[in-house]
């Protein structure tokens, strides 16, 4: 069994916000959940080529857009899935942070970042 605090976790800044990385690959579990902090008011470019991702609203409000410009609005109780590899934006509102509880599979290392200022979307 594990147990975990939130204050045993890695914190990681990814760029645009925190990840906490509360179950990582080293758990053996397959899979990662962390609570990821969104700063107000930021615009990422983002695509996981390696990892399927999902996300759970829990506070604060934005969107997901996909490249085709089909924007989602993001709000507490709101879930989106990026089961296909999706390059997409994620944007804050500017009023407040957004934070979501996301679950990755394959499990993250844990320590991965965003390069936000790189050409095109930003992945691990």
């Amino acid at each position: 069994m594990i147990v975990r605090t939130k204050d045993e976790a890695q914190t990681v800044d990814w760029g645009n916000g925190l990840s906490t990385r509360l179950l990582v690959a080293a758990d053996g579990l397959g899979y990662t959940v962390t609570e990821t902090t969104v700063r107000a008011g930021t615009k990422s470019r983002l695509e996981y080529r390696n990892h399927l991702e999902a996300c759970y609203c829990v506070d604060g409000e934005g969107e997901v857009v996909d490249l085709e410009g089909t924007s989602h609005r993001i709000e507490p109780g709101v879930i989106y899935a990026l089961d296909r590899h999706d390059a997409h934006f994620l944007i804050a509102a500017p009023e407040q942070d957004m934070r979501l509880v996301c679950v990755f599979t394959p499990a993250l290392r844990g320590d991965e970042r965003h390069n936000l200022d790189a050409e095109g979307f930003s992945q691990y």
